[in-house]
């Protein structure tokens, strides 16, 4: 039973929340027990950032988003250089609440440590041509400042439409969100993508969201290593949803970050041409693809593609501590 709870509940935030304090046969403590946490675990509290903290972040966030080589260095001398009054052991922290690093190479990439391995998957995507909707989707994850505190974002795009096919809010960057904004996604189309890209963040590394698209036979695709241009069109969707709705009016509370990023999407996908689809909006594309020159996948590879999971090898293992 307990090996079956474990498996069920991997991440502490997952066991936390499966615990039930109104259960009279058995108790928290033996709850605890069941799922492998301790009980300070459960009752533990964590701490918000200071006003200070809040604010460094949410300069951070602007500097990344022009700015997505800097690392731990950079940030702290362009932030001294700016007057504020930090280190880098404060930035390192800090970078890794938002979920945020360099993308220029570092030192010792393949070095292994110790920690669960994670399976990383080639990048499908270079020179491949993309004709109509569903042939490739994508998602990303990225921080989002609040007055006071901040949020995460999850979003599924269509690349040939760029359509954002689901969003989900959270605020942790736990897998289940990410699994979340996937269903959502295939429940809004109605079908499946042939291939999915994503980052080699831990959330899509994860055994649990890859083995959704193991069940869903659709192919996985994992950007380089800090390789920006790989999953471009979703880093300028996020630049874009920063820079017109965010950094504009600085959300107070989660309900209305929550109505305000539910109004932008809408916007964006209805309202907001894209010069890269001839001034159309990408709804429009999406759902009468016929009307803009979709086509379907004529890809050398398309059969290998669509029995993926027949011969999938990962190409290595990322660390997770």
């Amino acid at each position: 039973m307990v090996a079956k709870k474990n498996e069920k509940f991997g991440t502490v935030t997952q066991k936390r929340s499966a615990i039930e304090c109104n259960i009279a046969d058995i108790g928290i403590k033996r709850q605890c027990e069941l799922l492998g946490i301790s009980r300070r675990a459960f009752y533990y509290t964590p701490q918000g950032e200071s006003a200070f903290n809040l604010k460094l972040m949410r300069i951070m966030d602007a500097l990344y988003l022009d700015h997505p080589a800097f690392g731990v260095g950079m940030m702290t001398d362009t932030l001294l250089l700016k007057g504020y009054k930090v280190n880098p052991k404060r930035i390192r922290r800090l970078m890794r609440i938002m979920g945020i690093r360099s993308l220029a190479p570092g030192p010792h990439t393949s070095r292994r440590g110790k920690g669960k391995r994670h399976a990383i998957y080639s990048y499908l995507l270079r020179n491949r041509k993309l004709t109509g909707p569903n042939q490739v989707w994508s998602t990303d994850i990225t921080y989002i400042p609040m007055a006071e505190g901040y949020m995460y974002l999850v979003a599924v795009m269509d690349w040939w439409s760029r359509s954002v096919l689901s969003w989900r809010l959270s605020n942790t960057m736990d897998v289940s969100f990410c699994l979340e904004a996937l269903h959502a996604a295939v429940d809004y189309a109605g079908t499946t993508p042939l291939i999915f890209n994503t980052d080699q963040g831990s959330q899509f590394t994860s055994d649990s969201f890859i083995e959704a698209l193991r069940v869903m036979a659709v192919a996985c695709s994992m950007d380089g290593r800090g390789s920006y241009l790989d999953n471009i069109f979703i880093e300028r969707l996020w630049r874009s949803y920063k820079t017109e709705d965010i950094y504009l009016k600085e959300y107070e509370f989660v309900a209305d970050l929550h109505q305000g990023t539910q109004d932008w999407f809408n916007f964006y996908n209805n309202q907001r041409p894209h010069t890269s689809l001839n001034k159309q909006v990408p709804h429009d594309c999406y759902h009468k693809p016929e009307l803009h020159g979709a086509q379907e996948a004529d890809w050398a590879d398309l059969k290998e593609i669509k029995s993926f999971w027949d011969h999938a090898k990962p190409k290595g293992e990322k660390v997770i501590i």
